[in-house]
């Protein structure tokens, strides 16, 4: 039985303790008169020393949540040749999806917020966003106006003795193939292969919960709530007034003066829809009363489509599973294309108890990235239900230049394992195989059948101008139509970033925070 409990009030309540709401709780305390509450549907580990392990090391995205009890364990169509099956990894804890990520602290290229800006978000510039990069982060290895010294969050990258044999294989064998030389892919020129900044020293993921909140947990104007589930925003006409939580047993309504809601690319469409906020037809078909007709809620689905090349190794290759997974990358511009670094490489290295497919003897993996994918997919209601997830349809290689990109990247791998220094460590490609080769439709084919997520699923409440229909949000991430009512987190990107997002959430959660101070 649910009871009623009573109503409580906070100057600010923020909905998702990820990676974005970690961050704009422990700025806007800074004012020690603003109350905040930071509430999150999953578990919270306050002290380092009861911080589980998956949320410390490794890649704990397995596909059951049984397997990974911090994960959502969502999934989503990629294709109709795969149906409603593909894993969807998100993040059910206080430090959300930045604390069972593979620790990428990547951002995007300049022209990715130059972009924004022309499409009339002119307050998203690369000059504007680059003093809110550099605030978030202490650069252990570089010391230049582009990258910050005194943040949160420390970047590293592995060092070029510590690089395995198989990334430094996979170095050779691009740098021979005429890419070069990329010793900082957060520099504005970047392109190339090299060793991937991360936010992992010792091996010891930093999120946004270890990095920001933790140290301002004492703050007495900071609440922070677990194991909470936001049922629906609540409103006085158009405005915002609080928001309907049930916690064990009870309901409770907290009231508010501002409330931003930062539960991530498929949990911020879903409690506006579940709130009314939404497009119109579709909220009716779910029997929701329509608050606000916003027919770009949900829409706009952008993600990284990827696929990957597993390769069979020799018997007698090092294969150490404590090592770490990923130590480089190669980032390109695809043949044709006008937009830089649309495409990555990550070279990977497994033995079965880092997620490799020991029926299949993988041993090593290349996954090959399309950085700028022209589709999307969109985000719908399955159900009233704040408790069930909702349709994620993703769209992926509907556009035929995605398909192009992607061929052309799976070719490229293929003739960069052809290199000499391969030799001695690949016992022979586990797929595709030369079937799968024959011809571009044999390959689109098998392209289809095997696309699937990088887990960067963003634009889902995109800011725009007021000239776009579909824009959820102006540039200062407030709801269009509506009062005391922001989207602050990877659903407001206007189209998804050439780089892992984590970087680039934070950052926006820095810069309204700034405007909110």
């Amino acid at each position: 039985e649910i009871k009623v409990g009573r109503v409580m009030k906070y100057d600010v309540v923020i909905i998702g303790a990820g990676s974005a709401g970690c961050v704009l709780a422990t700025r806007l305390t800074n004012d020690p008169n603003r109350s905040v509450l930071l509430l999150e549907s999953g578990p919270d580990y306050p002290n380092f020393e009861v911080y589980p392990d998956d949320l410390k090391f490794g890649y704990n995205q397995a596909a059951s949540a049984v397997d990974a009890p911090h994960n959502w364990a969502f999934s989503g169509k990629a294709t109709e040749e795969q149906g409603n099956t593909m894993p969807v990894p998100r993040g059910r804890v206080v430090g959300g999806s930045s604390a069972i990520n593979g620790q990428v602290f990547l951002r995007g290229v300049p022209e990715d917020y130059d972009n924004w800006a022309a499409w009339g978000n002119d307050e998203w510039s690369f000059v504007k966003t680059l003093p809110y990069f550099r605030k978030q982060e202490t650069d252990m290895d570089i010391k230049d106006d582009f990258h910050g010294f005194d943040g949160p969050i420390p970047v590293r990258r592995h060092a070029r003795e510590t690089w395995l044999p198989a990334q430094t294989a996979f170095y050779q064998a691009c740098r021979d193939d005429g890419y070069p030389e990329d010793p900082d892919m957060n520099h504005p020129e970047s392109w190339g292969v090299g060793p991937i900044p991360m936010n992992n020293p010792d091996g010891v993921r930093m999120s946004t919960s270890l990095t920001y909140l933790n140290p301002v947990r004492n703050r007495l104007n900071l609440t922070v709530r677990s194991a909470v589930t936001v049922r629906r925003i609540l409103f006085e006409g158009k405005r915002a007034t609080g928001v309907e939580v049930q916690s064990g047993d009870e309901i409770f309504v907290v009231e508010s003066e501002e409330i931003i809601l930062s539960a991530g690319g498929i949990g911020s469409p879903q409690i506006l829809m579940l709130s009314g906020v939404g497009p119109a037809d579709h909220l009716k078909e779910m029997g929701i009363p329509v608050q606000l007709d916003s027919p770009g809620v949900g829409q706009n689905l952008r993600d990284h489509p990827n696929v990957r090349v597993p390769v069979r190794v020799k018997d007698d290759f090092p294969l150490d599973p404590e090592a770490p997974r990923s130590q480089l990358a190669l980032r390109y511009t695809a043949a044709g294309s006008s937009d830089r670094n649309d495409m990555q490489i990550l070279a990977s290295s497994f033995s079965s108890p880092m997620g490799g497919d020991p029926a299949a003897g993988e041993g090593i993996r290349f996954t090959c990235v399309l950085e700028l994918a022209v589709g999307a997919g969109e985000v719908k209601l399955a159900s009233t239900d704040p408790h069930v997830q909702p349709f994620l349809d993703y769209r992926y290689l509907d556009e035929p230049w995605d398909r192009e990109r992607l061929r052309e990247g799976v070719r490229l791998c293929l003739k960069l394992l052809e290199h000499d220094v391969y030799k001695d460590i690949v016992e022979g490609l586990i797929s595709p195989t030369p079937q799968d080769l024959v011809s571009d439709d044999t390959l689109d084919q098998w392209l289809l059948r095997n696309v699937t997520t990088t887990q960067h699923i963003s634009g889902t409440c995109k800011m725009g101008p007021d000239s776009d229909p579909m824009a959820v949000l102006d540039q200062y991430c407030h709801v269009r139509g509506l009062e005391g009512l922001r989207v602050v987190d990877v659903s407001v990107l206007p189209d998804c970033i050439r780089a892992n997002t984590n970087a680039t959430t934070i950052m926006i959660a820095e810069r309204v925070a700034d405007w909110m101070s």
